[in-house]
């Protein structure tokens, strides 16, 4: 799922896209031809800043539904369902309430990219698309970005993949957690895997006022003291190589 929204309001949303991922007789997962969107009216004038980022006008939303009116229609389509999934899909989810789902679970796809591609720069919907390249990934289907339907279908694709390397079950565990970090994002240790900074340092980022922030770091903090209570003769010096 993909929303575009005018405002940060819960009916805000002026555009949903859709990209359907299925379960092949091969065992493996694919991106096949379903897909859709439509305009939705938020109920009042967009703000400018986010009409800048998707480009769709009050004109182009005037005569269309409202977000009540549909999203229950298109978030639970007939048939078998076992998940909905987004890149960052905590936006999505103030919109996308389980009055509107029927508590469908959610994949995160940004959050499983980071367990299941670590070694990657960045992680961006747009970004990982380009890094990574998709098998099957039709350029201009994918485009232009920031509408609601070209990045619903970007993301099926990391989707397709993520479901590929690893289980349907797995990427829902991730995706109740907050990020986990490959990397340290800010600070003289930017840049740095978490295994590579002190224990003060971990301490200080475990109190972040940023949620994944904080996880990361309780994550390698605990780790560490698994590793310490496992190997309790090693050198300090060791910590160090």
């Amino acid at each position: 799922m993909d929303l575009e929204t005018g405002g940060n309001g819960p009916n805000d949303v002026c555009e949903i896209g859709w990209q359907d991922v299925v379960l092949g007789d091969d065992g493996l997962w694919q991106v096949i031809e379903e897909r859709g969107a439509l305009l939705v009216n938020p109920g009042r004038p967009m703000k400018p800043d986010t009409i800048a980022v998707h480009h769709i006008l009050d004109s182009q939303v005037a005569d269309a539904p409202f977000w009540k009116e549909i999203a229950a229609s298109i978030l639970r389509p007939p048939g078998r369902l076992d998940a909905l999934a987004a890149h960052r899909a905590g936006f999505e989810q103030r919109y996308c309430t389980p009055r509107f789902t029927g508590e469908t679970p959610w994949i995160c796809t940004w959050k499983s990219a980071l367990r299941v591609w670590p070694e990657l720069p960045r992680f961006s919907n747009q970004m990982l698309r380009y890094q990574r390249m998709p098998e099957g990934l039709v350029h201009e289907i994918g485009l232009p970005a920031h509408r609601a339907m070209p990045d619903a279908y970007v993301t099926a694709h990391h989707l397709r993949d993520l479901l590929n390397a690893t289980s349907l079950n797995q990427l829902l565990v991730w995706s109740r957690e907050p990020g986990l970090l490959p990397r340290v994002p800010a600070g003289p240790d930017r840049g740095k895997g978490w295994d590579r900074i002190s224990d003060q340092a971990l301490e200080d980022f475990a109190r972040d006022r940023d949620m994944d922030i904080r996880f990361s770091a309780q994550t390698e903090l605990a780790r560490r003291g698994e590793r310490q209570e496992m190997e309790p003769l090693q050198p300090a010096q060791g910590t160090l190589l």
